[in-house]
């Protein structure tokens, strides 16, 4: 069920924006037990003025490719796989699309079952047997 928001300044080719949404989803998925499939993703773009950051809080340098990657999640984790994620996501996106890992900053919120509507106007997750009417089930 992970949602993610993604935020970074304008200027980034389609090609750099689906580096870093493949890859974040790709380290969801080998770490955080989320089907391939369960993938919700929005990327905003910001001008320099609508996207604030210090660049030096608790890590840094910062430079103008600081990514802000914001994590709804249904099931809580365990600190250590949540240590783990945000390990592979940086690792991955110093891969592709190349970002440095002090331009990384990740929040992981987590929400309760009845929290989601996948559509329909239905709390699917409310539903004990709702994993029994996905494909691939997770959250």
């Amino acid at each position: 069920m992970p949602f993610v928001r993604i935020s970074l300044r304008k200027g980034k080719s389609p090609d750099y924006l689906m580096a870093l949404a493949d890859n974040i989803q790709r380290a969801l998925v080998e770490t955080f037990d989320v089907p391939e499939n369960d993938r919700f993703q929005t990327i905003h773009q910001h001008d320099e003025n609508e996207l604030i950051f210090d660049r030096s809080y608790l890590a840094g340098p910062r430079s103008d490719d600081f990514v802000y990657i914001s994590i709804t999640i249904g099931r809580p984790r365990t600190v250590e796989t949540k240590k783990t994620l945000y390990r592979r996501i940086v690792d991955l996106l110093t891969q592709s699309p190349g970002l440095r890992p002090e331009d990384v900053m990740i929040v992981i919120s987590t929400s309760a079952p009845e929290d989601c509507s996948f559509g329909n106007g239905i709390a699917q997750m409310t539903d004990p047997d709702w994993r029994l009417h996905t494909a691939g089930g997770g959250q």
